[in-house]
């Protein structure tokens, strides 16, 4: 096991300090249900072929069919996956959805791919993958460097696969393939309502809240449009190249218009800034929203900011956190902050399940009510334990989670007397 699942499943354990899980419930999520690895032949455009490896991995079905993205990455690796995966698992119970943690992914760089190409590799994987996923198995979403038109290959292929359209088998997919209004900015306005939660407790005033913005992806872009249509000040954000810094506020439209049309980041007047610099930078919130590991014990000391909210999935690795929380940083954790994702994917299942569509705002009204809603339960459990929130998150999916697996017996039950017969 690597650090970046060993920390993951580290969370669990200050989290059951607190509360009396069943020892069968944790054991389980200590190790994922199914994993499998496939390798995906691609025929390129100039008739050489290339073999590329990708991963499937359920964590825990004990509250529903499976659910989680899949990423093309070069650096995806299995136990990233499997790290993933488990914080599905323990996303979906925070916020109180039906289903379990799975991870996807395949080890490539895509801006080496042509769009040709990256179809074949898109429906390569689904073929070598049909057999264990489903709309009531296992249910897929984009993630790093997927989105919504890669949704759709899959989609496709599943249904030519299995002779039925089954617009239920993946989330993330284009409107017209069965896609749900709200979905393409719905992780970044799920972690704008945890921001507004937070300020309502806090008495924040947006105008005189500086922001920084490390990932400047989907979820980065949406997060920092609609804070600074907030009033909250952009002052950074930055991509895989570097970023901008404009200590009076940074305009977002245009920002986000040129990262789409020229893949840079580009604002006049703005001085050039680091990734590392910019999570250093002295700013009320700091928003991770690329990968995982950006603040380790190596750079935590140096960090400043007042809140952090992990868009990203595990940006903050065990080591650095300790240093956080004595420095009294806010954290709110991934598997809240960034959850508005898969709630809008469920969303997105249950329409193509009924085969009933929802407007934007319906859509809008019910994520902002389970964010909402979810985000106080685990401020409640925070100050109930008085613990930091991600642990309070652990808390309360553990309760939950734990509830579903007691509720099909456990050791306690079966080693006592039978009363139903």
């Amino acid at each position: 096991m690597t650090d970046i699942f060993k920390d993951a499943l580290s969370r669990l354990d200050k989290a059951i300090s607190f509360i009396d899980v069943d020892k069968e419930a944790l054991e389980k999520l200590r190790h994922p249900k199914m994993i499998s690895q496939v390798s995906i032949p691609v025929r390129r455009d100039n008739g050489s072929l290339s073999i590329f490896t990708g991963y499937r991995v359920q964590h825990n079905s004990t509250r529903g069919p499976v659910k989680g993205g899949i990423r093309f990455h070069p650096n995806v690796s299995l136990e990233e996956v499997k790290a993933l995966a488990f914080w599905m698992t323990i996303k979906c119970a925070v916020i109180g959805i039906p289903f379990g943690g799975a991870k996807g992914g395949v080890i490539v760089d895509t801006k080496k791919l042509s769009r040709m190409e990256l179809e074949r590799l898109s429906r390569g994987y689904m073929c070598m993958l049909a057999d264990v996923l489903g709309p009531d198995r296992d249910i897929p979403a984009p993630d790093v460097y997927t989105n919504s038109m890669i949704m759709g290959w899959m989609m496709e292929e599943y249904s030519t696969i299995k002779r039925q359209y089954t617009p239920a088998v993946i989330t993330g997919k284009p409107i017209p393939m069965g896609g749900s209004q709200g979905r393409d900015d719905a992780t970044g306005m799920g972690a704008f309502l945890c921001i507004q939660e937070l300020a309502k407790k806090l008495n924040w005033d947006a105008k005189n809240m500086t922001v920084a913005v490390q990932g400047f992806g989907n979820a980065g872009q949406n997060i920092a449009k609609v804070l600074a249509q907030h009033g909250y000040k952009i002052v950074a954000v930055s991509d895989s190249q570097g970023g901008v810094y404009d200590q009076d506020g940074l305009d977002v439209p245009p920002l986000i218009a040129g990262k789409l049309t020229t893949k840079k980041l580009k604002a006049p007047g703005a001085k050039k800034i680091t990734n590392a610099k910019l999570l250093e930078l002295d700013v009320d919130i700091l928003i991770p929203a690329a990968m995982e590991d950006q603040i380790t014990k190596k750079n935590a000391a140096r960090i400043k900011a007042r809140c952090i909210v992990e868009v990203a999935n595990g940006p903050i690795k065990l080591d650095g956190e300790a240093t956080l929380l004595r420095k009294k940083i806010m954290i709110i954790p991934d598997v809240l902050a960034n959850a508005g994702g898969v709630a809008v994917s469920y969303f997105e299942w249950v329409q193509n399940k009924a085969g009933d569509y929802w407007t934007a705002k319906k859509v809008r009204k019910r994520l902002s009510d389970l964010m909402s809603k979810e985000f106080g339960n685990v401020y409640q459990t925070m100050t109930q334990y008085k613990t930091d929130m991600r642990t309070a998150a652990y808390i309360h999916a553990l309760l939950r989670y734990s509830e579903a697996v007691k509720a099909r017996g456990t050791e306690g039950y079966f080693d006592g007397e039978n009363k139903l017969l």
